[in-house]
């Protein structure tokens, strides 16, 4: 065998560079050539330029950016377990490559397949930890729960970008997440002094109101977004709705108990069928709700109480006076409850009974009905609007 001296091997390492520099320019051009493709959405040509330009050169620096665009046309087509596959491949041939590695982090993380895509944000933050790396990071730890390696991620990204809000928001969403929200608040507030118009910070601002109950504040801020951001709007919006605890509104007029005779109504006034001694009769009230509720909870007569208002002064049953010997028993509970989902109102259904005396009395305006049962969503109810009575309305 004929050895290769000095001169000759640089020659050959020389011919290799410009060999693999005219592959690197070939690449270059067929990765345009995709991207222009793309852009006219002919997107299988453009795929099969994208995956030219990787296989001429993929170790060139924008070989990744050819590996996310192909992906991203899987996406476009809607084959997104092939654009996990075309973009896995790809890690497999470049595994130092933390942008490809994001990009398959976030396909993961679109699926809901989060243990995997933590894995891939954690391999992009050892191989570069940049801020936009370790933001994404922090961001899945959200996702996972894990609040505590969350706020280390976007502390560290607040040293590195100081001037940049989303660390910022990134605490203040790991402290919101975690019921911190005075800090979360902090946070937010500090994003916007940053960025005035950083409407995701306004809008995970009004998540937290909402959350921390301060509904009121949480719709200031989605009606400060409906001009600047709708879709961000909407969604708070959305949101409001779904957490702010649910309240009974009013009762409605069509009842057949009448609610506002006042104390020492004589039982047998109410209706004539009750003017015999133990004679029943079934009355309703029909109580409206501010929002959709859970049927099968309000039907539920356990999630019900029938009884007399327990309140001070005039809000009390009988206005606080001693009760008479011959006032009526309260039934406790409905015998049956109708919910209307269109209209968001329940219908209570409960009887009324005649003592053995036939001289019973009762303070219709004084009966309170409360309900202790959930939305649709499964919240409780606002237990400052979770009662009504005749007398003083809901409360």
């Amino acid at each position: 065998m004929t050895a290769i001296d000095g001169t000759g091997a640089d020659r050959l390492f020389s011919a290799a560079q410009v060999n693999y520099r005219q592959l690197e320019y070939y690449a270059g051009n067929t990765l345009n050539r995709g991207i222009e493709l793309y852009r006219k959405k002919d997107y299988g040509a453009a795929a099969q330029a994208f995956k030219s330009s990787i296989a001429l050169a993929p170790a060139a620096s924008y070989a990744a950016e050819a590996a996310k665009m192909l992906a991203g046309i899987y996406v476009t087509m809607g084959e997104t377990e092939r654009a996990i596959e075309s973009l896995r491949s790809f890690v497999e041939l470049r595994p130092s490559s933390d942008a490809a590695r994001v990009r398959l982090g976030e396909l993961y993380y679109s699926e809901g397949r989060y243990d995997e895509a933590l894995a891939q944000y954690e391999k992009a933050v050892e191989l570069n930890p940049d801020a936009g790396n370790r933001y994404a990071l922090g961001q899945v730890y959200l996702q996972a729960g894990d609040f505590s390696r969350a706020e280390g991620q976007f502390m560290k990204v607040l040293l590195m970008a100081p001037d940049d809000p989303a660390g910022n928001l990134g605490l203040g969403q790991a402290y919101s997440k975690s019921g911190q929200y005075e800090l979360a608040i902090e946070q937010f507030e500090a994003a916007i002094r940053k960025k005035n118009d950083f409407h995701d910070a306004w809008a995970e601002m009004g998540y937290t109101c909402a959350d921390m109950g301060d509904i009121d504040r949480a719709l200031e801020i989605c009606e400060y977004l409906k001009g600047k951001s709708p879709q961000l709007s909407d969604l708070l919006n959305r949101y409001i709705y779904k957490v702010d605890p649910p309240k009974i509104m009013f009762a409605h007029a069509d009842g057949t108990f009448p609610g506002s005779l006042p104390r020492g109504t004589a039982v047998s006034s109410l209706d004539p069928s009750l003017a015999g001694a133990g004679a029943s009769r079934i009355f309703t009230v029909r109580l409206q709700f501010d929002k959709e509720m859970d049927r099968t909870s309000v039907e539920t007569v356990t999630n019900w109480q029938i009884g007399r208002a327990s309140g001070t002064g005039p809000a009390r049953y009988n206005y606080g006076l001693a009760i008479p010997s011959t006032e009526v028993q309260l039934p406790g509970l409905p015998d049956y409850v109708s919910y209307d989902p269109v209209n968001f109102t329940a219908t209570v259904f409960f009887t009324i009974t005649q003592n053995g005396t036939a001289d019973g009395t009762i303070d219709p305006g004084h009966v309170q009905f409360t309900f202790r049962g959930t939305d649709r969503f499964g919240q409780r109810m606002d237990p400052a609007k979770d009662q009504y009575t005749g007398f003083s309305g809901v409360f």
